[in-house]
């Protein structure tokens, strides 16, 4: 029989497996790291656009808290001028009170008794005078509680005054300014009545 050596082709056969098995695991290497460096490009790309995003998220929440003062702001403003409007018509209003007031004031004092000093407290005025005698004050605080513009006289205090005659007395009393609620009863009623 003929010797046929095969072991210079078997080793030449497994060298070239290895050889490519090895070039094969070389690319294998690459792919991976190539594949690793890739993906952490995509993740980097990612978190710096989710970044940007933030960015300008927070600059518009900036913006919007800004107009959100502002309309405080103006809301602040808006109520402090409805409060001076509220002010500026209550005193337009009020204004011919006064001057009721006095007019009335004048009216229901009867002769012989003066005025010197008026006072207003809310609703409330504190009244002095010197009448030339008690009745001169009992027909004032009689007139007074008539007024539509004054209730409630009371008569705080009474001392003699010679020096102005022999039954003359200083008084002082407080009335209650009423004016307004009478003078909106009467506009209801008128208004019923029409």
């Amino acid at each position: 029989m003929a010797k046929i050596n095969l072991l210079p082709w078997r080793q030449e056969y497994r060298a070239q497996k290895q050889k490519e098995f090895q070039q094969v695991a070389v690319l294998v290497v690459i792919a991976a790291g190539f594949s690793v460096f890739m993906w952490m490009k995509t993740v980097d790309s990612q978190i710096a656009n989710q970044n940007e995003r933030n960015q300008l998220l927070n600059t518009e929440i900036t913006a919007l808290n800004k107009q959100v003062k502002e309309i405080k702001d103006l809301k602040k403003r808006r109520q402090e001028l409805i409060d001076r409007m509220r002010v500026i018509q209550e005193l337009q209003g009020n204004r011919p009170l006064a001057v009721r007031y006095f007019d009335d004031m004048v009216r229901a004092a009867p002769e012989g008794l003066w005025l010197t000093h008026l006072k207003r407290s809310g609703k409330t005025l504190q009244v002095s005078g010197v009448a030339e005698s008690n009745n001169r004050v009992s027909s004032f605080m009689r007139s007074l509680d008539q007024s539509e513009w004054f209730e409630s006289p009371n008569l705080t205090g009474v001392t003699a005054k010679p020096e102005f005659g022999e039954q003359a007395s200083a008084f002082e009393m407080t009335v209650s300014v009423s004016g307004r609620k009478k003078e909106e009863e009467g506009a209801d009623r008128a208004n019923n009545g029409a």
